[in-house]
């Protein structure tokens, strides 16, 4: 099945009232072995003209919610799960030459994990997220719902990247080529990570976060239609500034607003950046 003719599939199933499971599980199925393959993705770049989403592919991972049913589903020798029918785990043999080491991870099925990835235990791929080639997603680390992990990035242990489903037309979370994300960070709401920036060990980074650049003396925020960006090869780490108002400053109250330090050279080692930039 075409990509043309699978999307057109699932706009109509994903359009009826009550989809017909019999006629939509062959689709999904065809949806969740292109999303493996890395044939389609829930967002893609496009030169010179920033990411773009494809709102029909959240539309067929939903319909495959919509139509599945709870159940049983069993890993030996240990793992038991109950959950939707139409969304088991994948079997990391099949495609790219991937590692999965044991202990507790799940990749769901319809993620794509490129060549070289590897994967340490426990962490989590959910549905649609697509992961490039030669990243690393470390312990106790979650890849959410069509989050979109580039090339040669290293997510941290700890790290938390978030996803979306709905609305079906935001953008999910980007974190683009040769980022490092720290231990323990968090990237949720639709934030964007350009390529070969690094983020220290415990930044949060959302819509409402407000994020200072310390070297171009400006500000990063979300704003209406458009997601928190993050500069190329920007170094960022945890910061605080005071919150407005009497009471506020009474009590000595900071609010959390991530800093960025300083900007990594091209062909710098980007965990040496981050060493210089917190000494």
């Amino acid at each position: 099945m075409t990509p043309e003719i699978l999307r057109a599939e699932v706009e109509r199933l994903a359009a009826l009232p009550s989809p017909p499971r019999e006629e939509s599980l062959p689709v999904l199925e065809a949806l969740l072995d292109a999303l493996e393959r890395g044939e389609v993705r829930a967002a893609e770049p496009r030169p010179g003209k920033g990411w773009t989403v494809h709102a029909w592919v959240k539309r067929g991972i939903l319909l495959g919610f919509r139509v599945g049913v709870n159940g049983a589903l069993h890993v030996p020798p240990v793992f038991h799960f109950r959950d939707r029918d139409t969304f088991p785990t994948r079997d990391p043999s099949v495609g790219a030459d991937v590692r999965v080491v044991p202990g507790g991870t799940t990749v769901r099925r319809g993620a794509f994990l490129g060549q070289g990835v590897v994967v340490m235990p426990p962490a989590f791929v959910n549905v649609g997220a697509f992961v490039g080639e030669k990243t690393m997603v470390d312990s106790h680390a979650l890849v959410g719902s069509c989050a979109q992990i580039g090339s040669r990035v290293h997510l941290s242990a700890g790290t938390q990247i978030g996803g979306v489903l709905e609305p079906v037309g935001a953008l999910p979370v980007i974190i683009e080529d040769d980022v490092l994300v720290g231990g323990g960070c968090g990237v949720y709401e639709g934030t964007l990570v350009r390529a070969g920036a690094v983020l220290g060990a415990g930044v949060v980074l959302t819509r409402a976060v407000t994020v200072v650049d310390l070297v171009r003396q400006s500000v990063h925020r979300a704003v209406r239609g458009m997601p928190l960006v993050i500069p190329e090869r920007a170094v960022v780490v945890p910061g605080a500034r005071p919150a407005s108002g009497e009471f506020a400053r009474a009590h000595g109250v900071f609010l959390q607003a991530p800093v960025i330090v300083k900007y990594r050279e091209e062909s710098s080692d980007p965990a040496l950046a981050l060493e210089e930039a917190l000494r």
